[in-house]
C-alpha cells in the first residue's frame, strides 16, 4: 500500500474513467489527492493495471477491431484485388492482445498519477462521514480512516445479475466474462439487444457465432431515432443476426454442458439451446457498502446516488460522479466531464455547468451508431415544427470508395429558427463524426452553420455537411427532393 498522509485535500473513490479523471485534475489545480480502488486482479494490486482499463467499452472496441479484420480477410478483401489464402484465428492470442492494450493504457494512467504525485491505494472504501473515509486493506491487520476536505464517490457500476439466468461466467457469462472467451461458441445467445448487447454481438459474429440477441422490448433500440433504429435492424440482420424482440427470458438450465433458454413471446413459450449465454441486461451503481448507515448518503431504491446540477450529495463537501448518478447516461466521457466539472469547484475555477442535453451517445458497432440531442419522434410527440435533413452514405464518395455504404446522416433543425437539435448517424466512423455535431449544438448553431462549414472532400464528414444542406433542398451529391 502507497504510504498515506494524514489528511487529504480531496479523496477520490473509484479509479475507472470518472474517478481518474477527478483525481488527476485535482491534482493539477494543486490538490493533495488520495484515489482508492478496490482491484480484484491484477499482479501488482497497487497498480492501475485493472482500474481504468476496466471501462468495458475499451475491451470491446479492441476487439471489434481485430474481429473486423478478421471478417473483411473472410469476406470483403477480394473486391480490392487482394486474395488471402488458409485465414486462420487465433482466438487466445486475440485476447492476449485485447488484454496488452489495456494494461499499457492503464500503465499510461499509472504513470500520469505518479508525475501528479496522486496517491493511489488498493483497498474497500467506507464513507463515514462527509470527512472520513474508512480503508479496508487485504495487507493491513486492521482498518484505517483518513481525513479529507472533500470526497468524491466515481464507484462506477457493475453488470445486472437477473435470477432467470444466474451468472457462472462458464456457461451463462457477464458482460465483462464474455470479453475473454477461450474459443468462439458455436452458438451464442445474447440476453438484451441494447447497446452492451449488441456491441458483444457484434464481435462474436465476426468471429464465427451463431449470435441470436433476446430483449423482451417490442422496439428495437427504442430510446434512438426510429429511422436510425429501423436502419440499424436491417443492417444488423443482413450480417447474421438473429434479433428476437419481445422475447421475455423466464429460465435457463445447463443441460449437458449447453445452456437451455425458455423464454415467452406472443406466439408462446419457445426453448434454444446454445453453447454459452451472455447476460446484456444493463448496469448497476457500485453504492452497495459504499457508505455506512450513519453517514445518513442519500440514495433511491435502485441504488443510485441523489445530487443536485452540480453533483453534489446530500452531504456537505461529498461529490458523486460517473454511473453511481443518474445525471445523464452512465458513458465514460460523461463521467470524465464530471470528473473535471467537480475538481474545478472544489479548487473554487468557475466552471460551466454540464449540459447534459448535448452529450454524444455512441453504440460500437459495425457499423457505429452515435447520436447527440432529441430524436425525431421525441420532437414530434412534443409539438415542435421540425426540419429535417438525410444523406445516406451510399451517396458518400469516400464511403464509396472504402465500399462501406451502410448508413446514414440525419439532421434535425428547429423550423423557426433553425438551430440544430438533434444529429443521428449510422455508419462508419460515426463515432468520431458526432464530435463536429456536439460542438456545433454546444455553440447554438443552425443547420445552415454546419452546410457552409468547409468540409475536406473526399471525407466522411462531407455527409454531416451534405444532410444540413438537405434540410433546404440544397445538398451537391443528394437528389433533389421534387425530383423523387
Amino acid at each position: 500500500m502507497s504510504k498515506l498522509k494524514a489528511k487529504y485535500d480531496v479523496i477520490v473513490i473509484g479509479a475507472g474513467p470518472s474517478g481518474c479523471a477527478c483525481a488527476i485534475r485535482c491534482a493539477q489545480l494543486g490538490l493533495k489527492t488520495l484515489c482508492i480502488d478496490n482491484l480484484e486482479y491484477g499482479q501488482n494490486k497497487d497498480s492501475l493495471s485493472a482500474a481504468f482499463s476496466n471501462a468495458a467499452c475499451l475491451g470491446t472496441v479492441t476487439l471489434l477491431e481485430s474481429a473486423k479484420l478478421y471478417d473483411a480477410l473472410r469476406n470483403d478483401i477480394n473486391s480490392h484485388g487482394i486474395y488471402a489464402e488458409n485465414i486462420s484465428l487465433n482466438l487466445p492470442q486475440m485476447i492476449k492482445r485485447k488484454d496488452r492494450i489495456l494494461v499499457e493504457i492503464a500503465q499510461t494512467v499509472a504513470k500520469i498519477f505518479r508525475n501528479h504525485k496522486i496517491d493511489f491505494i488498493n483497498a474497500k472504501a467506507k464513507l463515514l462521514d462527509s470527512k472520513i473515509i474508512e480503508i479496508d486493506s487485504k495487507d493491513q491487520s486492521s482498518k484505517q480512516k483518513i481525513n479529507a476536505k472533500y470526497i468524491v464517490l466515481a464507484a462506477e457500476s457493475t453488470p445486472i445479475s437477473i435470477p432467470c439466468a444466474p451468472v457462472d461466467n462458464e456457461y451463462i457469462l457477464d458482460s465483462i466474462a464474455a470479453l475473454s472467451l477461450r474459443e468462439i461458441p458455436k452458438r451464442l445467445a445474447i440476453l438484451g439487444a441494447s447497446v452492451i448487447g449488441l456491441e458483444l454481438a457484434g464481435i462474436w459474429n465476426r468471429l464465427g457465432a451463431d449470435t441470436t440477441l433476446l430483449d423482451a422490448q417490442e422496439t428495437f433500440l427504442g430510446l434512438s431515432d426510429h429511422q436510425i433504429s429501423r436502419e440499424a435492424y436491417k443492417v444488423f440482420t443482413e450480417q447474421g443476426l438473429e434479433l428476437r424482440l419481445g422475447a421475455r427470458v423466464i429460465s435457463t438450465k445447463i443441460i449437458n454442458k449447453k445452456v437451455v433458454i425458455e423464454y415467452q413471446d406472443s406466439d408462446g413459450t419457445h426453448a434454444i439451446r446454445v453453447d454459452k449465454l451472455i447476460v446484456a441486461s444493463g448496469r448497476k451503481p457500485n453504492s452497495e457498502n459504499l457508505s455506512a448507515p450513519e453517514a445518513n448518503l442519500l440514495l433511491d431504491e435502485n441504488g443510485y446516488i441523489h445530487v443536485n446540477e452540480n453533483c453534489r450529495t446530500n452531504l456537505p463537501g461529498v461529490y458523486a460522479i460517473g454511473d453511481l448518478t443518474l445525471l445523464g447516461p452512465m458513458l465514460a466521457h460523461k463521467g470524465m466531464a464530471e470528473g473535471v466539472f467537480v475538481a474545478e469547484q472544489i479548487a473554487g475555477v468557475h466552471s460551466s455547468p454540464i449540459n447534459y442535453n448535448i452529450i454524444p451517445n455512441v453504440i460500437y458497432t459495425e457499423p457505429e451508431i452515435a447520436w447527440v440531442g432529441q430524436t425525431e419522434q421525441a420532437l414530434k410527440s412534443l409539438g415542435n415544427a421540425i426540419t429535417v435533413g438525410i444523406f445516406p452514405l451510399s451517396m458518400n464518395p469516400r464511403a464509396k470508395s472504402a465500399k462501406i455504404t451502410n448508413g446514414m446522416v440525419k439532421v434535425i433543425a428547429c423550423a423557426k429558427s433553425d438551430t440544430i437539435l438533434g444529429v443521428h448517424i449510422i455508419g462508419i466512423h460515426a463515432s468520431e463524426l458526432i464530435a463536429e455535431a456536439v460542438l456545433a449544438m454546444e455553440f447554438s448553431a443552425s443547420s445552415e452553420d454546419l452546410a457552409r462549414t468547409i468540409h475536406s472532400q473526399p471525407s466522411f464528414t462531407e455527409a454531416i455537411g451534405e444532410a444540413s444542406l438537405s434540410i433546404k433542398n440544397r445538398g451537391l451529391y443528394s437528389i433533389p427532393k421534387n425530383f423523387i
